[in-house]
């Protein structure tokens, strides 16, 4: 069975065992971490703390931070619902 032949025959399956056939392909392909990607987040992080205790960067309160992500939600939700009017 070739690739476009396993995904047309997924197409047909209720959208509940697609989800969970997702997962399982998800889980089965993620669940071990990379050591590459690992440890490129491991130098991505200590280089921001760098900046941050150095003062090159300035950090913003998580009030701030979750203020400006509730309103981009909320004007996402607005936006999809007037699309979908």
């Amino acid at each position: 069975m070739t690739l476009k032949e396993l995904y047309a025959e997924t197409r047909r399956l209720p959208r509940e065992q697609a989800a969970e056939l997702m997962d399982l392909l998800l889980v089965d392909t993620f669940s071990e971490p990379d050591a590459t990607v690992e440890e490129a987040w491991g130098r991505e992080i200590d280089r921001r703390l760098a900046e941050l205790e150095s003062g090159q960067v300035k950090g913003i309160p998580a009030e701030e931070v979750m203020a400006k992500a509730h309103k981009s939600v909320d004007l996402g939700s607005r936006n999809t619902q007037m699309r979908d009017r």
